[in-house]
């Protein structure tokens, strides 16, 4: 097998409230004298920073390509992602930048509007950062009270990611690829439940979340970004390690795993979010460490990935199927010893016309292509170091992984994505502005890929700013899908371990 060539991206990370002097641009229309923003705030934002030299029509280019003097291209955000996020205050960046009281919220350096000898400008009085604080949380409408990313809620396109350390789900609007609404999740107990996994109903009618350390498995309606139900699933085990979770293609039921030594399977109904326990699997010592799930489209025949070993699970529930399958032509063999080297199996994803499967085996660098009917291993495709998280396109024949551990080329970054031919077993790996990237997900209608770097290591890139979720944030990076280089130089920054994404409609 031959690797394709590598490609290096090398993404630009801007600051987002820079100041430099107006370097004229193309031309940019300026807004209308009051940017269509509500009189109390234009009287703020249109004022005192959509100024010369600062975030208006002609400058913002110099300003971290945030422009203030209209409240459309507000939510277009900066060189690091949303500047407001509706209805979050505490998750909108510019807030940061304009606040000097801590006990007011978060506050970020350098203080805008900027003061100098040749212009000198006052901060922001409290009153007018709590006429901002307070406009944002009304969700940041325009003078005629409407909201951004309020339309088209039924098609919408849109991208879902886990906040493992803040018990949220960041939306990001596919047409301006920046965060559009944070969903705080969880909180069914006063600790952080770490949302781990989050899938999209085929139809995008719902999106569905578990957490590695929650008793629950939430649904959210995709329309309004609500959550509107959960299923108990610590009616099977009380704090269980809930992980994965798999839908059925109807949108009927999923099955999630419990990922311990001796782990186990939930299944819920979807309408309803019932348990079932007939069709569950606990505590009968058949799983160790279970955690990626694929199945047949009937939903009636799973693949779970054991964590250790080499041993992907095929099962029925009903208990006329249970095998144990090698994924690198060894005898089948599971361990409940975390610092195994074996193949250790991670994510799986089944393959366009049911036949093959595919496994990412952390522990040797390589993928796993399977025969879904005879149980055996077709081939073992390298890839990058501890590779990690699938995701196919639906429009041509790759599957993409994440190497969270990678080298990299790029300075300052580690990681990659390698794109595998699942015709020909070609790869190409992809270098870009990644740090431990985990989640990904393909958006084939905009033609673009998502990856969210963890940055989970103490040791990777300072985070352009603190959130109110304290901790290292991480972020996402766009890659066109025609080119597998990067889409631009933008850093969307996130809050704490972003993790697991998935797109609303294939």
């Amino acid at each position: 097998m031959h690797k394709g060539k590598i490609i290096g991206v090398v993404l630009a990370v801007l600051s987002l409230l820079q100041v430099a002097s107006c370097v004229h641009k193309p031309y940019v229309a300026p807004a209308s004298p009051d940017g269509n923003f509500p009189p109390d705030v234009a009287k703020i934002l249109v004022s005192k920073c959509a100024i010369s030299g600062c975030h208006n029509a002609a400058s913002y280019a110099n300003a971290g390509n945030l422009r203030l003097d209209s409240w459309d291209a507000l939510f277009n955000g900066s060189n690091n992602g949303a500047a407001v996020v509706p209805y979050s205050p505490a998750y909108s960046p510019l807030l940061y930048f304009v606040n000097t009281d801590s006990s007011l919220g978060t506050v970020a350096v350098p203080t805008m509007p900027p003061s100098t000898s040749a212009m000198p400008q006052a901060p922001l009085s409290k009153t007018e950062y709590e006429t901002l604080l307070k406009w944002i949380t009304n969700g940041a409408p325009d003078k005629e009270g409407n909201i951004a990313f309020s339309s088209d809620p039924g098609t919408r396109q849109k991208i879902y990611i886990t906040q493992q350390g803040c018990d949220l789900m960041a939306v990001i609007d596919a047409e301006r690829h920046v965060v559009m609404r944070y969903i705080p999740i969880g909180a069914v107990s006063t600790k952080t439940e770490s949302p781990h996994i989050v899938k999209v109903a085929s139809d995008g009618a719902f999106a569905y979340a578990g957490f590695l350390y929650g008793n629950y498995v939430q649904k959210i309606d995709a329309r309004t970004d609500q959550v509107v139900a959960a299923a108990n699933v610590g009616s099977l085990k009380v704090n269980g390690a809930w992980n994965i979770l798999h839908l059925s293609q109807q949108d009927t039921a999923m099955i999630i795993s419990d990922w311990e030594g001796d782990g186990g399977l939930g299944y819920i109904t979807t309408a309803g979010m019932n348990v079932v326990p007939s069709r569950s699997i606990m505590g009968s010592g058949l799983f160790v460490y279970p955690h990626a799930i694929t199945s047949m489209p009937t939903f009636d025949t799973f693949f779970i990935t054991a964590q250790y070993g080499n041993v992907v699970y095929k099962v029925a529930l009903n208990g006329s199927l249970y095998k144990e399958v090698s994924v690198n032509g060894a005898a089948a063999a599971t361990s409940a010893d975390t610092s195994s080297i074996a193949p250790n199996p991670h994510d799986i994803l089944m393959l366009p016309g049911n036949t093959r499967y595919m496994v990412t085996c952390q522990g040797t660098n390589s993928v796993a292509l399977m025969d879904a009917r005879a149980d055996t291993l077709i081939a073992s495709i390298p890839v990058g170091r501890y590779p990690q998280e699938l995701a196919i396109s639906s429009t041509m024949p790759y599957v993409f992984v994440t190497c969270m551990e990678d080298a990299s080329p790029v300075t300052g970054a580690k990681g990659s994505v390698y794109a595998i031919n699942y015709n020909t077993l070609q790869t190409t790996a992809i270098y870009g502005d990644f740090y431990q990237p985990h989640g990904i997900t393909v958006d084939d209608r905009n033609g673009i890929m998502y990856v969210v770097s963890t940055n989970a290591n103490p040791s990777g890139p300072a985070p352009h700013h603190a959130t109110a979720c304290s901790g290292r944030s991480g972020w996402y990076s766009l890659i066109s899908l025609n080119t597998f280089a990067a889409y631009n130089n933008k850093r969307y920054q996130l809050t704490v371990l972003p993790y697991s994404a998935a797109v609303r409609f294939k």
